[in-house]
């Protein structure tokens, strides 16, 4: 097992950055905004051959009107006590505060090795005021500047000096699946990684945009292995009105991008509106699986079966044409039905790795398309003689052979692709089919 190195200091010192710089990512969001970062934000830094982990944390504030000030010293509070080394970064450019001291005196109660290091060296003369890091207590300060990149080398070094050499018989990564849980704000997608993983490690509040960065977490539990990714909410462009949640909004979007199946929790108390289908057509544009989990059903006004039937029906008849996803009814703070939502979320994986032999495809589909050939145009017949599919694509994809592939138009591949799915079952997924001439 690698090591965990946990970055802590006030607000404002630099941590995302630095996190930043030593994962070479631009995972983390940096703004000059203190309490930019809330969740605590993990990575992979490599060094040297040497390989270890590392977690972002929020800034530790007390007194502050920050009103998320609670949760993120709980935050730091978790990651100080599973690290296995910490990095105290403070702020050269201003020298030693009364909040650096009261950080310090947290950090040595902890009894873990810690680096001090002074960030922002390149700034003016702050190179000359790295002397006052000796009155607390922490041994010799690492001078760096996070942005530019000088004296992180260094840093690693000793990092490695200190943190033991990784296990011989560690394994090498493998991939695993990446399951994206999206919606609006406030849909209770922080909740249910929450209920998931059974810690506290998203701060929930009732407040909209409580979460900014998209948090990876590991999932390997009831004989599961995967990533479950927690994302801020996505909301309409006219609203987004500060850089932060802009920045949030775009690594949502990326999310999506980077991960298999996409989870779409859609909250039962405001029913499904319009930047739910907004959403859902992002996810359908990149081509990702999908579950759509309706989310505070145990505070429906209506929770009847008929109800259900219902609310199923509408969202199936707002995101048409593609209807063939499951829907689920749950509920993250009671855990209702959540581990349902796994267990879908992981077949519709396995859909699409489905593999279908090209002689059963034949003999199913040439057959209906004799029956019901593809209209002709312009007194011209198609004429569709082969059907494969292809094996190394990232969705299911299905090859039509035709004499004219240029006249089989949009409504007669959805005929093809209902009959796949009546046949086959790609339930979550969606189908890719191409004509193609003989």
């Amino acid at each position: 097992m690698s090591r965990l190195i946990a970055i802590v200091g006030r607000p404002n010192v630099g941590k995302s950055t630095l996190f930043n710089r030593l994962t070479q990512t631009r995972q983390a969001i940096v703004d000059p905004t203190a309490g930019t970062t809330r969740d605590r934000q993990y990575g992979k830094v490599e060094w040297c051959g040497n390989e270890f982990s590392i977690v972002d944390t929020g800034g530790w504030v007390v007194n502050s009107d920050d009103i998320f000030e609670e949760e993120i010293n709980k935050q730091v509070n978790i990651a100080i006590e599973e690290a296995d080394l910490i990095l105290f970064v403070v702020d050269a450019s201003n020298g030693v505060t009364d909040l650096d001291d009261h950080v310090a005196s947290i950090l040595r109660r902890s009894k873990k090795p810690i680096i001090l290091v002074a960030n922002k060296t390149d700034i003016g003369d702050s190179r000359f005021n790295i002397s006052e890091f000796y009155s607390l207590g922490l041994g010799d300060p690492f001078d760096i500047s996070a942005a530019n990149g000088s004296g992180t080398g260094d840093l690693l070094d000793e990092v490695v000096k200190i943190c033991p050499e990784k296990d011989e018989e560690e394994t090498t990564e493998v991939s695993v699946p990446r399951f994206a849980i999206v919606g609006r704000p406030n849909a209770g997608k922080s909740s249910l990684i929450n209920a998931f993983i059974g810690e506290e490690r998203h701060i929930v509040t009732d407040i909209a945009g409580t979460t900014r960065d998209s948090i990876y977490h590991r999932y390997n539990k009831f004989g599961f292995d995967f990533y479950l990714v927690d994302t801020a909410g996505i909301r309409k462009k006219q609203k987004v009105n500060e850089d932060i949640e802009y920045y949030s909004v775009i690594r949502s979007i990326r999310a999506i991008e980077n991960c298999d199946v996409c989870i779409l929790m859609i909250d039962a108390t405001r029913g499904i509106e319009s930047q739910d289908a907004n959403i859902f057509q992002l996810i359908q544009k990149n081509r990702k699986g999908l579950v759509v989990c309706v989310n505070k059903w145990d505070i429906a006004e209506d929770k009847s079966l008929e109800a259900q039937k219902r609310m199923e029906a509408a969202i199936r008849d707002r995101f048409a044409p593609f209807t063939d996803f499951p829907i689920i009814f749950g509920s993250a703070l009671t855990k209702q039905r959540i581990y349902k939502v796994l267990e879908t979320a992981v077949e519709v994986y396995k859909h699409r790795t489905t593999v279908i032999p090209t002689s059963q495809l034949n003999t199913y589909m040439l057959d209906i398309i004799a029956q019901t050939p593809p209209p002709s145009n312009k007194g011209k017949f198609v004429k569709i003689k082969y059907v494969t599919m292809l094996k190394e694509s990232v969705i299911p994809t299905f090859v039509c052979f035709c004499n004219l592939p240029q006249w089989v138009k949009e409504p007669y591949r959805r005929f093809l692709e209902n009959k796949i799915r009546e046949r086959w079952n790609f339930n979550g997924t969606p189908i890719a089919i191409f004509m193609r001439e003989k």
